[in-house]
Order: C-alpha cells, then sequence, then structure tokens
C-alpha cells in the first residue's frame, strides 16, 4: 500500500537521483520561487507543467502558502506519488500535447505564473510551439513563464559557447560528487518497478505512452528553439534568469 511516509521517501529518493544531473537544483528552485514572490501577489496562480511528483509544487506552497498551485502531469506513477505526499495539492492528470489541455485546467481567473523544471525538452519542437501559443491564453498580462532546464547553446552558431557552458556544468557536477553519483534515473525507475507497493501505478504508466517516458532523448534542448517558440507565441520579453552553465532559468513575459 501506497502511503504518505512511503510516498515521501521515494519523492526524496527522486530528489536525490535528479541532483545527480543538477548538483545545483534546488538552487535553480530558489531563484524560480524568488521570481514568483517578486511579483508581488500572495496568492498567485500557478501552473506547474510537468511538474512530476510534485517536488517544485511543494516548495512553492512552503514559501508562498496562500498560492494556488495546479501541477500538471501525464505520468500516472509519478502522480500517484505526489498525491500521496502532498494531499494539499490538486494534481492534474493532463498530457501538455493534447488539444484543448488548457480547458482542462478549470481555471476561474487567468494565471499568474507558468513553471517548469526539467521537463518541457522532451517535447518535439512543433509540440513545443504549440504547448507556448496555448499558454499564452491562459496567462494575465504580464505573467511569467519560468522555465529551468539545460538549454544549450547552438552549436552551429556559437560553438565555443555551447562547449565552454557544458563545461562549466560538467566541471562542477564533478566536483559536487567526488564521492561517486547517486543513483541515476534509470535505477530509480528499476527501484519502483522491483516494489510491490507500486504494481499498479507502474502497470497503470507502462499502458500511457506519455512525451518522455522513456528517456531516449532530448527533443527540444536548444536555448534557440525555447526563445523563438515563446516569441512566436507572443511573449513580449524573453530572457535567462539564473545560470550555470548550460543550466538555465528561462523567463518570458506575457505581453
Amino acid at each position: 500500500m501506497l502511503t504518505h511516509e512511503i510516498a515521501l521517501d521515494w519523492i526524496a529518493r527522486w530528489d536525490r537521483q535528479q541532483e545527480g544531473y543538477l548538483p545545483d537544483r534546488e538552487e535553480r528552485f530558489t531563484a524560480l520561487i524568488d521570481a514568483v514572490e517578486a511579483l508581488g501577489r500572495p496568492d498567485p496562480l500557478v501552473i506547474d507543467l510537468g511538474c512530476g511528483p510534485g517536488s517544485l509544487s511543494a516548495r512553492l506552497l512552503e514559501r508562498l502558502p496562500k498560492a494556488t498551485v495546479i501541477p500538471v502531469d501525464a505520468d500516472p506513477l509519478l502522480l500517484g506519488l505526489g498525491r500521496a505526499a502532498y494531499p494539499r495539492l490538486g494534481f492534474v492528470d493532463l498530457d501538455l500535447r493534447t488539444p484543448g489541455w488548457t480547458d482542462s485546467l478549470s481555471l476561474d481567473r487567468p494565471a499568474d505564473v507558468a513553471v517548469s523544471t526539467t521537463a518541457l525538452h522532451w517535447l518535439a519542437v512543433p509540440e513545443l510551439r504549440k504547448l507556448y501559443a496555448d499558454l499564452v491564453s491562459v496567462l494575465r498580462p504580464g505573467g511569467l513563464l519560468l522555465n529551468g532546464d539545460h538549454f544549450d547553446s547552438d552549436d552551429a552558431n556559437t560553438p565555443a559557447i555551447a562547449r565552454l557552458e557544458r563545461a562549466v556544468h560538467d566541471r562542477h557536477t564533478d566536483r559536487v560528487f567526488t564521492d561517486g553519483r547517486p543513483e541515476d534515473w534509470r535505477q530509480w525507475w528499476d527501484a519502483i518497478a522491483a516494489e510491490p507497493a507500486f504494481a499498479e501505478l507502474n502497470d497503470a504508466r507502462t499502458a500511457r505512452t506519455t512525451a518522455g517516458a522513456n528517456h531516449s532523448g532530448t527533443e527540444s534542448g536548444l536555448l534557440s528553439q525555447h526563445v523563438e517558440a515563446l516569441r512566436a507565441a507572443g511573449f513580449a520579453e524573453v530572457g535567462t534568469l539564473w545560470q550555470r552553465g548550460n543550466n538555465r532559468l528561462l523567463c518570458a513575459v506575457r505581453a
């Protein structure tokens, strides 16, 4: 049986394996939540795109307890973990590639912020462009998209900078994990599959095809792909709020 305590333990293990790829993950979370707080509204409406088990959403509520946070994901197992661990959060089971996904949020007012972390790069570029265009329709004027991820500079146009950004990230990671990195993404999922408490949720996940479910490759990992898609969608300003190497917090402001 999946209990609150079991879910919290496995999410802590999830966070640790994610830190193996992002040793400054908590620092990026902090910068993102700082930006939400800087909007000046104590009760912002926030949509968490590709929320996974709710690590970012839970941290947002810790800092801004009056906020309304809507975590969205399409992975049954990660949603099950999040629902068991964070009962205050109203997780929404929704594939962001589905036409009309914004209607399923049933918002009673335009959102102040949409956030995401290490998720949207699994979308192919046409899907990403459609997602950003849809997002404009539910954000208030001046509302933000805050997206933390690895965004590579384009090797074709700035090869030296792209190489240096990756090197900065890799060297920082090596310094942090001098005694070895934590378990990786595949090892975490293999451990989940071997745990009887997750059998039903794991079967539901196996039966469903979601973006990134097989971790087969990055579809839209270039900074330029995201910037161009955001500008085409109607975001007035696009820039980087925080960065270490190719690890960035990208911010876009709705016109």
